[in-house]
């Protein structure tokens, strides 16, 4: 069974290895499934460890000559992709939203942001910058070169699969590196061959890039831990993100990790309250809530709180929850119903310990209606720990102090958002909360491919997005140049 009858969809339940379609070698069968309707999209033999060891293999040998390849032809293969994207749009959208329920709303939004990452990557080539450097060696000539690393694994997640495998995978060739994806088993295509397929058919030579689709628990440690990658990418969650980069530092891997949120909005006493209620609304409930950047608490003055807090229910009554395609959802179905499990049982003991439930609370199939609780305390589960759902958390501040200190009484430190109309106090306010990510006057969902992008603490090592993202996929190499011959003391 195809996803969509077109002629990109007949290899997309096999493995991308060395320019070549083919089954995977291992002994287990998997399952593509719809996250609203439950019905299997496709199944699909897994990847082991040898399918890794050729793709490596691949990537390593194809990478040399890629690499020396003109910058006008690494930046045609990047353009061409962006072309083709726009020509498949539709269809895009589609696999997105049937392959991991991502509404229209948030499809649109995503295939936006993954193009804009390929646009902002057919420039790489050209700013590959090296140095010439004084000496104080007479006659010596120094030069920093910057070049490729060689290869790099790409571990794509699910929840926006299509743009947050590209945010690696388009940097990285368009800098001269070979690749080797293992995407979600939850999303293989929007996070793996559909990326295969619209870099193959943009010309990218065979082997360059590569697909390895199978299950984390069985391959996930190998793909880490093999000796050719010299960078793994990983965007996910903070536990699985934890056991990567210890696997990779016992090797001496460089990693880039996007990890996990446990984001705030800061709602001041002048802020525009109908401004910060819609943005709050959005950032809390796009895609569900399963975006790692999403709201998780809601922290406001107490001089505006009980406003906030009615204004904030009224608008998410208006918030149209169920069928992914439909245009004006807005809340769609969560990957997996033991997820809406998952959340209702943390909704159920905060309202044990306290909370108000204002609104939702319920569920139909894999989609929970958009839920808020108000009274919240900072000691409660349901604070303490990322959401990825759609439950908003609100909670009362009594001055601004206290609400920094609650922003920050988190091990994560991903994206954050402060409202007010002061726009200097919020600059302020903003420098003082730990992350690596701070909007003033918007909500914590952002993405601009020419800006970093990147958490601190719990949140994350490293940076991506622009000049970042050339910095994390290059190294520097010192070769100097000797133009008179030195003369060497204690040789005669």
């Amino acid at each position: 069974m195809t996803l969509l009858n077109t002629e990109h969809t007949t290899t997309w339940t096999k493995q991308y290895i060395n320019g070549q379609w083919v089954d995977g070698s291992g002994e287990k069968t998997m399952e593509n499934i719809n996250p609203y309707t439950g019905e299997v999209i496709a199944t699909w033999r897994s990847s082991n460890k040898e399918d890794i060891d050729k793709a490596y293999e691949s990537a390593h040998k194809n990478s040399i000559e890629w690499a020396e390849s003109l910058p006008a032809v690494k930046e045609e293969v990047l353009r061409k992709v962006s072309s083709l994207m726009a020509e498949r749009k539709e269809e895009i959208i589609q696999l997105l939203i049937t392959e991991s329920g991502s509404t229209r709303i948030k499809s649109e939004a995503e295939f936006a942001a993954a193009k804009r990452i390929v646009d902002e990557s057919a420039s790489f080539p050209y700013r590959m910058k090296g140095e010439i450097i004084p000496s104080n060696t007479a006659g010596k000539e120094n030069r920093v070169v910057r070049e490729p690393k060689g290869v790099i694994g790409v571990i794509g997640p699910w929840n926006f699969p299509l743009h947050l495998c590209l945010r690696s995978v388009a940097p990285a060739i368009a800098l001269g590196n070979g690749v080797v994806i293992k995407p979600a088993s939850d999303t293989p295509i929007t996070a793996g061959w559909l990326i295969a397929d619209l870099f193959e058919q943009a010309g990218l030579p065979e082997g360059v890039l590569n697909v390895v689709a199978g299950s984390g628990s069985e391959i996930g440690d190998y793909f880490v831990a093999h000796p050719v990658p010299k960078v793994i990418s990983f965007t996910g969650s903070t536990e699985v993100g934890q056991g990567i980069g210890k696997l990779a530092g016992e090797h001496l891997k460089e990693t880039a990790l996007e990890l996990g949120g446990n984001n705030a909005m800061v709602v001041l006493e002048d802020a525009d309250i109908e401004r910060a209620v819609e943005a709050a609304v959005f950032g809390k409930f796009l895609h569900q809530g399963q975006i790692c950047m999403a709201l998780n608490r809601i922290i406001v003055h107490a001089d505006i709180y009980d406003r906030f807090v009615d204004s904030f229910v009224t608008k998410t009554k208006n918030v149209q929850a169920g069928d992914p395609a439909d245009a004006k959802t807005l809340v769609g179905p969560l990957i997996r119903e033991k997820e809406v499990e998952r959340l209702l049982e943390l909704v159920n003991k905060a309202k044990a310990e306290g909370a108000r439930l204002l609104f939702g609370g319920t569920s139909k199939g894999s989609v929970l209606s958009p839920t808020v609780l108000a009274d919240v305390k900072p000691e409660q589960d349901i604070v303490q720990q990322e959401l990825f759902g759609p439950v908003a958390v609100i909670m009362k501040a009594h001055d601004e102090q206290e609400a920094v200190r609650l922003a920050n009484d988190t091990p994560y430190g991903l994206s954050g958002s402060v409202f007010t109309k002061d726009l200097n106090r919020g600059y302020l306010v903003a420098q003082h909360i730990e992350s690596g990510m701070v909007h003033v006057n918007d909500q914590s969902v952002n993405d601009e491919a020419h800006v970093m992008f990147g958490g601190e603490k719990a949140s994350g090592i490293g940076r991506f997005g622009g000049d970042w993202a050339i910095e994390k996929f290059t190294r520097t190499r010192w070769i100097s140049i000797q133009h008179q011959y030195r003369e060497y003391p204690g040789v005669n």
